[in-house]
């Protein structure tokens, strides 16, 4: 896991509060390497204060490539677009992710194509950012976000073969989570130097209360719409919730890297701290 902290500290020189107006924003990150995987190739950021002129900010990174070069995709491509942020002269958050995963796409392209060890690699990307009662979001690839409220919605659409089977009538949504070619994403950050990385960019409403997934599809693979739903609802904060889904996905299987966060909203005058943990 990317150190928050350490990144604001470092990269942006000041820090903040975890609250957006009236509503206080807590937020709870883990990652965890799975059962049948030996290296995590998943990163997550989780800063409930200002990084630059984003008042906070949420990312799950799941790279790919052989050796160890998903590690360092995931990982490059949250460092790279932290130290944007902070740099950037942009203020609304949807032109800083659409601008800032832009130019990270570039960064780790050309660092796959200059050394040997990285070729091939690349990286899913989903970013969160709630200012003014409003979420932003951003994603490349099959990684996710989710809007728990009444009930459980997934915001963001996949880059998937079997998304786009499943849009064309070709697959049923149930299906598609074991079909043979789940894996195959049809975008992500750093394999091409054209614009195939553009982000699909989401705005939306978050109400008191409510709360924001986002999570690797070692999850979601493992863990269906309706249970993480359940879980989350039953559990008592927002960090047993997360464990709990991490807990679940491994006992069904644990096939890859798992990464979630979870991030609620409250309309009070409260300020507190973000929590995180490897």
């Amino acid at each position: 896991m990317v150190p928050a902290d350490s990144l604001e500290m470092t990269l942006c020189g000041k820090k903040g509060r975890n609250q957006v107006n009236n509503y206080k924003i807590n937020a709870f990150g883990k990652t965890d390497v799975g059962l049948m995987r030996t290296i995590n190739q998943d990163s997550i950021f989780v800063s409930t204060k200002p990084v630059g002129k984003l008042p906070n900010l949420f990312i799950v990174a799941d790279g790919m490539g052989g050796h160890k070069a998903g590690d360092v995709a995931s990982r490059v491509a949250i460092e790279k677009f932290v130290k944007y942020a902070c740099t950037t002269h942009m203020t609304d958050p949807a032109n800083i992710l659409d601008a800032g995963i832009m130019s990270i796409n570039k960064e780790i392209y050309d660092m796959a194509n200059s050394n040997r060890d990285y070729s091939g690699m690349g990286t899913t990307f989903v970013a969160a950012v709630i200012a003014e009662g409003h979420v932003y979001i951003a994603n490349v690839g099959d990684s996710r976000l989710y809007y728990i409220g009444k009930d459980i919605q997934q915001i963001t659409r996949d880059h998937s073969l079997v998304e786009d089977m499943v849009r064309m009538g070709l697959l049923e949504k149930e299906e598609a989570r074991t079909h043979y070619k789940k894996n195959v994403i049809t975008k992500a950050i750093g394999v091409a130097e054209d614009k195939t990385a553009t982000p699909d960019i989401f705005e939306i409403e978050i109400d008191n209360g409510d709360k924001l997934l986002l999570c690797s599809d070692g999850l979601t693979n493992m863990v269906i719409d309706y249970d993480i739903n359940k879980i989350i609802r039953k559990s008592e904060s927002i960090e047993d919730a997360v464990r709990t889904l991490i807990n679940t996905a491994n006992e069904n299987g644990g096939k890859d890297n798992i990464s979630a966060i979870l991030i609620s909203a409250e309309y009070t005058e409260n300020q507190d701290s973000l929590l995180s943990e490897q």
